[in-house]
């Protein structure tokens, strides 16, 4: 088997599978980028059985077959090359293949193609979202999604839509993301899953990367597998029942607090500088302002004061600043609706025009 094809292109490609390449796994396969070649182009394939990848890229071939090569290695030469063109050609009897470019020559030894999973094939009719609209629901809410494996349900996030009505949530029980869309045109068919945060970013990214209009999604057994453009990803679907998210948002609250957004979160920026070792940021309202303070031992403290239209008796909460500030970038628009109860019932963070997007997180217990 010969490949010939551009180099730019196959770094590209290769880039983008090899994230699916396991760097832990016993199965030496998993590390590996499968090379399939076909009519004028070759497939590309990575998985490390959670996440699957796969790509073609344009090429003249010269004889039929399979290889699969260390896959990290692999990309790391073909973005080494100085050449415009790459050529990679099996040697049976060395087991290895040979790749060329311009005066540059390396021999890369196989792994046993055998053992390399069969990723899961669409089968069905896939249902598409808009590209941009699923790529924002991403950024927004796989965020909040927990990355401790030892509660494997709260690691995904819950994508259900049907009709013109799309929403995601996550959760790592500190804090909660919600964000409802709705899209433009009706889907043809439903979507109920708890799909894997990892895939999802990795989607996220191949979105923004390849300039689709639409994403092509199908659910099979415990499979999720997308389409966008020359790309699909397949990823298994978390299995186990997923929190009642309207359970968790409370139904009303003591204080709405308006915001300036960029202001807010420059303020949550420079004081969380001194929140250091899990110490809290404090917030500290009074009728008309919003003081914001940290303190660690032995490293200092920080306080900024803000106007707040805030009203009623003094209250204090605290939060935790990584989670607070990632709140706060994910409100779109001008201003942040800050909805309190009190100093030890979570926040609520959303824009001030609608409920599209909610942020739900728990505070820190302070102390006197």
């Amino acid at each position: 088997m010969k490949i010939t094809t551009k180099r730019e292109e196959l770094v590209a490609k290769l880039s983008t599978v090899s994230r699916a390449v396991s760097t832990r796994a016993a199965t030496q396969a998993l590390s590996g980028v499968l090379l399939e070649a076909g009519e004028g182009s070759v497939t590309l394939s990575a998985t490390d059985l959670d996440l699957g990848l796969r790509t073609t890229v344009d090429a003249t071939i010269e004889g039929g077959g399979s290889v699969l090569l260390p896959g990290k290695l692999l990309a790391e030469v073909a973005r080494s090359l100085a050449d415009a063109t790459v050529e990679i050609e099996t040697r049976e009897a060395e087991r290895d293949v040979e790749i060329r470019s311009g005066s540059s020559s390396f021999h890369l030894r196989v792994l046993p193609a055998e053992d390399f999973p069969t990723l899961p094939s669409a089968d069905g009719e896939p249902i598409r979202i808009p590209a941009a609209a699923l790529a924002a629901s991403i950024d927004l809410v796989a965020r909040a999604a927990s990355r401790d494996d030892m509660r494997p349900v709260l690691t995904g996030v819950f994508v259900t839509a049907s009709g013109n009505e799309m929403t995601m949530v996550a959760t790592d029980s500190y804090r909660l993301a919600v964000k409802r869309t709705e899209l433009e045109a009706a889907l043809s068919g439903e979507i109920e899953a708890n799909i894997p945060a990892r895939a999802l970013r990795e989607l996220a990214r191949i979105l923004s990367g390849e300039g689709v209009e639409d994403a092509a999604i199908t659910l099979q057994q415990n499979q999720a597998i997308f389409e966008a453009g020359s790309i699909t990803l397949t990823t298994r679907l978390i299995e186990g029942q997923f929190p009642n998210f309207r359970q968790l948002l409370p139904e009303s609250y003591e204080h709405d607090v308006r915001l300036p957004r960029g202001e807010f979160l420059d303020v949550a920026r420079r004081i969380s500088q001194l929140a250091q070792r899990n110490a809290p940021l404090r917030f500290s309202f009074e009728p008309g302002e919003l003081t914001v303070s940290a303190e660690t031992p032995d490293v200092g403290d920080a306080r900024e004061t803000m106007p707040a239209a805030f009203e009623g008796e003094p209250m204090e909460i605290g939060f935790n600043p990584e989670y607070l500030r990632e709140g706060i970038e994910s409100v779109g628009g001008d201003e942040v609706l800050l909805r309190l109860i009190s100093p030890l019932r979570p926040g609520l963070m959303q824009p001030v025009d609608n409920e599209d997007f909610r942020y739900l997180v728990m505070p820190i217990r302070l102390n006197v």
